[in-house]
C-alpha cells in the first residue's frame, strides 16, 4: 500500500448523529474536511458540521436519500465537487425494522435491502470510480452490523442485506486493491 497516502477530503452519509456523527468528527479530528449528509435531521447534520468547524475541518451538508438509486450518485458527486475531492467515503446509511418472515410484506422486504445493499452499492460504486479516475488511491468504509454474522429473529431482510453488504465489502476490497483503493 502507498504510505504517502494523505486524506484531506471525506465523505460520510447519515452522519446527523450516532456512528455517522461520531465518524465524521473524528475525520476532522484527523484534520480532513468532511461532507455530511442527512435524510430526515436536518438539524442533527448543521451540529455535526458545527462540531466539525469547531475542530478546523470544513463542512459541507447536503440531504441525501440512499434508497434513491437512481438520483444518490448525483447528489454524491455534487457534494464532493463543492468539497473539493473525495479521499474517504463512510457508507453509514442504513436501517430497518424488526418483522418476522411469516409476516414480513415484499414492499417491505425490498425496501430495507434498497436502504441496506443496494443504495449502499451505488455509494461505494460512485466513491470507488471516483478515486479510480482521480488515481490517488482512497479509503471506503461500510458500516454494516454484528447482524451480518449474527442473526436476529424479527429482522430477515436486514440481517440479509447486511450479510451481503459483507460480501460486497470484500469483493471491493479484492478488486480495487491494485488501485490502492481499500475497502
Amino acid at each position: 500500500m502507498d504510505s504517502t497516502f494523505s486524506p484531506t477530503h471525506a465523505i460520510v452519509t447519515a452522519s446527523d448523529s450516532g456512528i455517522g456523527a461520531a465518524t465524521a468528527i473524528a475525520l476532522a479530528e484527523a484534520g480532513l474536511d468532511v461532507g455530511i449528509t442527512w435524510h430526515s435531521d436536518e438539524e442533527g447534520a448543521q451540529q455535526t458540521a458545527e462540531a466539525v468547524r469547531a475542530r478546523g475541518g470544513r463542512a459541507v451538508v447536503t440531504q441525501f436519500d440512499a434508497t434513491d438509486l437512481e438520483g444518490a450518485s448525483q447528489v454524491l458527486e455534487r457534494l464532493a465537487d463543492e468539497l473539493g475531492g473525495v479521499d474517504v467515503f463512510v457508507n453509514n446509511a442504513g436501517g430497518g425494522g424488526g418483522t418476522a418472515v411469516l409476516d414480513l410484506s415484499l414492499d417491505e422486504w425490498r425496501s430495507t435491502v434498497a436502504l441496506n445493499l443496494d443504495g449502499a452499492f451505488v455509494g461505494m460504486q460512485w466513491a470507488a470510480r471516483r478515486m479510480a479516475t482521480a488515481g490517488r488511491g482512497g479509503r471506503i468504509v461500510a458500516i454494516t452490523s454484528v447482524h451480518e454474522h449474527q442473526p436476529r429473529v424479527g429482522s430477515a431482510a436486514y440481517v440479509a442485506a447486511k450479510h451481503g453488504l459483507g460480501g460486497l465489502v470484500k469483493t471491493m476490497a479484492q478488486e480495487l486493491g491494485d488501485r490502492q483503493i481499500t475497502v
